[in-house]
């Protein structure tokens, strides 16, 4: 049966104290959304919608840039989950089988969890994920008979027996699509806050007799960020999960409680990860790299049995081949490193390409940037860059050439050809002492004054 998603993400999130939509705040290096995007897609949907609010094109664009294809619907008024839900109508009309809702600021519901549902959609017209509530505080409460979902209290609208239930609402609900929007048309707002609860709809379709279940999920699951507290609470929580994967995935983490991940961060089996390292997006890290301590990553990719660090930084389009070493205090940025390149020394390799055994010596920089423009610098094999070697790009170092120590090399160089370009070193006799002894003699007559 084919899948829709609706994912509510029109909230203002006035508690979060910023300007910022509530569902672009980042978590793990990528916005709430994202996370929310991330799980549901992974049960294949045939389309996608977010309802956009607050900050609707903000909001559409991050939702773009995790799925082309997403349909955004915009909420005009929030007047409800149930009223947002139904802003989805049109861009659903023609997509039959279920709808699964899902929230925008709840980042931590699991693929297995929502494949569960599907699942229970078997044998119930509508399911709801439910959790236990080590204190239920103003979450909606569940109201079951034997194992049938009879309603949804809201905590506004609750009885004191009512609040007295630890099983409840986690909003996440999944329908037939042509039901779940009948069940919404019926929704009214005659409730203490005045709104279209979503909730509604289960005893809606308890009273036309239909069948309503219930998944159950640990409440980490149903997590949902309303503030900067639970903000940082779920960055602590998120990444204790990622580092609990990578070592389930056999990643050595040498100090795990120091290592940061990303939504997306992608390592190999036996890669090994030094202390105080931070993973940014768009990493992928092969099987038996090494990344050692205090090294930034963001954006790059690191082919196996290559070694980073300490304290290197490679920026979005680095490309780091088998073997290569990038060493203390090196920033790579858009470049590519071919097998067994070296730059292991306090150098700046931008927008470049190192061919395979070249070595850059301490010190080298690629002066890419013009003021205006970036121009690229292409490096051969088994080149040999000498320390502190400023290559002013556009250039080209031809296979096996080399370049003396201290040179500026401003145009290209020949294979197999050495490129020196630097001053002639002029010596003065004795006028290191003579001009070190005047201006003792002018800092001790200034002392005086």
């Amino acid at each position: 049966m084919s899948l829709s998603l609706v994912i509510l993400a029109a909230g203002l999130g006035s508690r979060m104290n910023s300007e910022r939509p509530k569902v672009l705040h980042p978590l793990g290096g990528a916005p709430l959304l994202a996370h929310a995007m991330r799980a549901g897609a992974a049960l294949g949907p045939g389309r996608v919608v977010v309802v956009t609010g607050h900050g609707a094109e903000a909001v559409a664009a991050a939702a773009r840039a995790q799925d082309p294809e997403v349909v955004v619907v915009h909420q005009a008024e929030q007047l409800g989950t149930a009223h947002a839900v139904a802003q989805s109508r049109e861009a659903l009309a023609w997509a039959g089988g279920d709808v699964l809702v899902l929230y925008g600021d709840t980042p931590f519901v699991r693929p297995e969890t929502l494949e569960a549902m599907r699942e229970a959609r078997a044998r119930h017209a509508v399911v709801v994920l439910g959790f236990e509530a080590a204190d239920p505080g103003r979450y909606g409460r569940l109201v079951m008979i034997g194992d049938m979902l009879e309603r949804i209290v809201e905590f506004k609208d609750a009885s004191p027996a009512e609040q007295a239930i630890r099983l409840c609402n986690s909003g996440v609900i999944c329908a037939d699509a042509a039901m779940l929007f009948d069940l919404v048309a019926a929704v009214g707002n005659r409730n203490a806050s005045g709104e279209y609860y979503l909730t509604d709809i289960v005893e809606i379709a308890r009273a036309r007799g239909l069948s309503v279940g219930m998944v159950r999920c640990d409440e980490s699951e149903t997590l949902g960020i309303n503030t900067r507290a639970e903000l940082a609470a779920a960055e602590a929580a998120f990444q204790a999960r990622a580092r609990a994967e990578a070592l389930d995935n056999g990643v050595t983490l040498i100090a795990p409680e120091t290592i940061h991940f990303a939504l997306d961060t992608v390592i190999g089996r036996d890669a090994v990860v030094g202390p105080n390292v931070v993973f940014g997006p768009g990493v992928t890290i092969e099987s038996e790299a090494e990344i050692r301590a205090f090294c930034h990553l963001e954006g790059c990719h690191v082919s196996r049995g290559a070694v980073v660090g300490p304290f290197a930084r490679l920026r979005p389009g680095a490309e780091l081949a088998e073997d290569v070493h990038v060493g203390n205090f090196v920033e790579i940025k858009n470049a590519i490193l071919d097998e067994g390149a070296k730059v292991n020394h306090l150098s700046y390799i931008g927008d470049a390409d190192v061919g395979e055994r070249s070595n850059i010596g301490a010190g080298t920089i690629t002066c890419n940037y013009d003021g205006v423009f970036k121009h690229r610098t292409v490096i051969g094999k088994r080149v040999f860059i000498g320390s502190d070697t400023m290559l002013v790009a556009p250039g080209r170092g031809g296979d096996d050439a080399m370049t003396g120590s201290a040179s500026v090399i401003t145009v290209d160089v020949p294979a197999g050809a050495l490129a020196i370009s630097r001053p002639e070193q002029v010596i003065k006799q004795g006028l290191a002492l003579r001009l070190m002894a005047r201006l003792r003699a002018l800092k001790a007559a200034k002392q005086g004054n």
